[in-house]
């Protein structure tokens, strides 16, 4: 095997809390990992489950910043500019999807 690789969980709670720099530099890790195709099926498929959990989270990073960039543009376009809670902004994502 090439290296170690550190053991996944499909849990997306586990990198809540991870910067989007790093969540998308351990992605590319694990896609290096996996084309290697030096590990065995259940290391390849924990990976996996651990790359989707951290792509979700890139996304979801994403699709927050690209909406605050909007209320951004929105808030210029008429004057004054709030301080954005991005907490809100995942809350409103979380409600969105539960509908």
């Amino acid at each position: 095997m090439k290296g170690e690789t550190r053991k996944a969980s499909p849990d997306t709670r586990e990198h809540e809390d991870v910067p989007f720099e790093d969540a998308l530099a351990r992605l590319e890790e694990i896609v290096e990992t996996l084309e290697a195709g030096e590990t065995s099926l259940e290391a390849s498929l924990a990976l996996f489950e651990e790359g989707v959990a951290l792509s979700r989270r890139c996304n979801k990073r994403l699709d927050t910043a690209e909406r605050r960039l909007e209320v951004l543009a929105d808030q210029g376009a008429g004057g004054g500019v709030e301080p954005l809670d991005e907490d809100e902004f995942l809350n409103d994502e979380d409600e969105e999807k539960a509908e």
